[in-house]
Formats: structure tokens, C-alpha cells, sequence
């Protein structure tokens, strides 16, 4: 784990420049539901980096003689709506770089895929983020560990953030199934090459943000009446997943990773006070894809992340039946027939400045 830093002093001079980093979504397989402390997991999560859905964020740094100050920018708008959010995650984060006290940021975040579109926009956000942050670090100091350090940090603006950090699957959260596992920070997970070709296609069923937000349904779990059943459950399925992985069962890989989804729901559904984030067309692709899969030799199946839309994931070689059905059979459920193809991808890369 990683110790806060209080006195550490840096040549002024170093303490000017620029980075970008790109930074992808993730989906969970493995889903992480519920808060121990700040911002560390109930129980272990499993997911699939994602390849085009991304955040690139762009950093300058300057000194500032009047402590630290940052704007934010999206997609190159002043967006003081999101300034609440970032206050406290650099709150949380000053003390593991006290550079910042000495400096003005100035952030610039760009999303390939649209704001609201079911795929987690803060964990590429945050880990963008994260990432330029580590990397301005290491240009003024010595610094270890980068990617764990980037992952831990990216945890505390965003608990699925963490996982973005490695490619192209990452590990959160204590377990005994592997080694070097822990609650700060995401470690990469071995994927097998056969899941390595395993495309996301997003439907996007609603376009809304949540009625209730993800950090409320965090806190619901705390008191929740099947709390210990739920962690009992996640190792039982974390386990046959990571068997599944490694013999390349798509079958039994498709059975584990729609019941998490379903689960996932179920959580909201038994909650107190519950709510129901799914809409009645999610319902109705997962009967079409229970109905598809009866009746052909396919690695289709599908997740839910805490939202009504639908994560399609599928092996390349399936790629064209699927798609076929996505537009003759689904479309009509998709909001104005929208929807996002992507792919298992490897992680972050530090983009280039000329």
C-alpha cells in the first residue's frame, strides 16, 4: 500500500509542462457491489479492459504561488458542474502528491463514447487522470510502482477506475484465488487468448442518467439482509470463472457472467429502501439472447453494468451471426436504435506531444 508523502521538496523549475494519457473503460464480469471503507471493495472484482471506448486526458502543470488550483475542462468546455466530484478526490489524493500544493493544473478530458451510454465513463476518466498525475510525478521525482500507484490513485476517485489501469483484464480486491490480490489497487489478470478475441457490443436501451447513483447503491449494501450470501456467492462464482477462463468453457463463462449481472440487480431490487435501474426492453434482450443462444452453437452472452443497458460479449468468430441478429432482432428494443461495438483491449498508453 502507499504511504502519503508530507515533506518532500522539488526543483521549481521542474515544476512546469504537459501529459496526456488515454485511459479505457472497463466491464465487470465479477461484479463489486457494496464498500468496506474508502473506496475499497466488499468483495473482488473481475473485469475485461475495454479497447475503443476511452478517455484521453490532456494535463498541464504550472507553479502557482497561492497552493494548489485546477479547472476542468471537457472536451475543451469549462465544466465547473464536475468540479464537486473532483474536489474530493483531490482531497483524498494531496497528501500522495505533494507537488500538487505548489502547482495550477489545468485538465482536458475527450471521451470516444457518448456521456450516459451504459459504459463507465468515470473509470476512464479517473484513470486518465490518474495516470497524469502519476506521470508528472515521475518526471520531478523518483517514482516506484507506476501502474499500482496510478491504480491505487485512480481507486479513490473511482472504485471500478482502478481496474482500467491494466489490459486486457485486471483483479480487485482481496482474494485467496490469487496471489498479490488486495483492496488498494487492481493488479492485470492472465486472459487466455481464446477470451483475449472476445468483442463488447453496448446497447444502449437509455440515455438518462440513474435514478439513483451508484455511490447511493454502494451504501445501500451495507445493512443489506443478504450481505453475507452475496460474498459467499462472488468467491463461489469468482472461482468457477477463473476455471472457465483458463479451459476456454464459454459455456459455463456465459452461465457465471449473466448470473453476477443478474445478481448485480438483484442487490437493488432487495435493498433498503430498493430501486430498479433495468428498463423493460433489458428484459427483453435477455430473452432474445437466452432465445438465441437455444438454438445456436454461440459464445454470446450478456452483463449489465449498474444501469438498463446491455453488454453483448462474444467471441470474433461469432462476430457476424451476432451482429446480424443485434440488427435484425434487437435494434428495435435499442434507443433510436443506438448501440456500441468494441473489443477486449490493453490497457492505457501515454500519448505523444509534439
Amino acid at each position: 500500500m502507499f504511504k502519503p508523502s508530507y515533506n518532500i521538496d522539488f526543483d521549481n523549475n521542474k515544476l512546469s509542462g504537459k501529459t496526456s494519457w488515454k485511459s479505457p473503460s472497463n466491464i465487470a464480469l465479477i461484479k463489486y457491489w457494496g464498500k468496506k471503507d474508502l473506496q475499497t471493495p466488499m468483495n473482488p472484482s473481475l473485469s475485461l479492459t475495454l479497447n475503443d471506448c476511452h478517455t484521453i486526458t490532456d494535463v498541464s502543470y504550472n507553479l502557482n504561488s497561492n497552493g494548489f488550483k485546477y479547472e476542468f475542462f471537457f472536451e475543451n468546455k469549462l465544466k465547473p458542474d464536475f468540479n464537486k466530484k473532483l474536489d474530493i478526490f483531490f482531497s483524498r489524493i494531496l497528501d500522495y502528491f505533494p507537488f500538487l500544493n505548489k502547482v495550477f493544473l489545468k485538465i482536458n478530458s475527450t471521451n470516444t463514447f457518448p456521456h450516459s451510454s451504459g459504459i463507465a465513463s468515470s473509470a476512464s476518466a479517473f484513470s486518465s487522470l490518474a495516470l497524469c498525475l502519476v506521470d508528472i510525478e515521475k518526471s520531478i521525482t523518483v517514482s516506484n510502482d507506476f501502474h499500482n500507484k496510478a491504480s491505487f490513485i485512480s481507486r479513490l476517485g473511482s472504485g471500478s477506475a482502478s481496474r482500467s489501469i491494466f489490459g486486457p483484464a485486471a483483479m480487485w480486491g482481496k482474494t485467496n484465488l490469487i496471489a498479490n490480490s488486495n483492496d488498494y489497487y487492481s493488479i492485470p489478470f492472465k486472459l487466455s487468448n481464446f477470451f483475449k478475441e472476445y468483442h463488447d457490443t453496448i446497447l444502449i436501451i437509455d440515455e438518462s442518467s440513474k435514478s439513483v447513483s451508484s455511490s447511493l447503491g454502494h451504501d445501500l449494501v451495507k445493512n443489506h439482509q443478504f450481505k453475507s450470501n452475496r460474498i459467499n456467492q462472488v468467491n463461489l462464482n469468482l472461482k468457477k470463472l477463473i476455471k472457465s477462463i483458463d479451459e476456454n468453457d464459454k459455456n459455463e463463462f456465459s452461465k457465471i457472467i449473466e448470473n453476477e449481472a443478474l445478481t448485480l440487480h438483484a442487490m437493488m431490487l432487495t435493498s433498503n429502501p430498493s430501486f430498479i435501474l433495468f428498463k423493460p426492453n433489458t428484459i427483453n434482450i435477455i430473452n432474445k439472447v437466452w432465445d438465441f443462444r437455444k438454438s445456436n452453437d454461440t459464445s454470446l452472452c450478456f452483463t449489465l453494468d449498474a444501469g438498463a443497458n446491455v453488454h453483448l460479449l462474444y467471441h470474433k468468430n461469432d462476430y457476424k451471426s451476432v451482429q446480424d441478429f443485434i440488427k435484425n432482432e434487437l435494434l428495435s428494443y435499442c434507443f433510436n436504435g443506438k448501440y456500441i461495438n468494441d473489443k477486449v483491449g490493453a490497457g492505457p498508453e501515454k500519448i505523444n506531444l509534439k
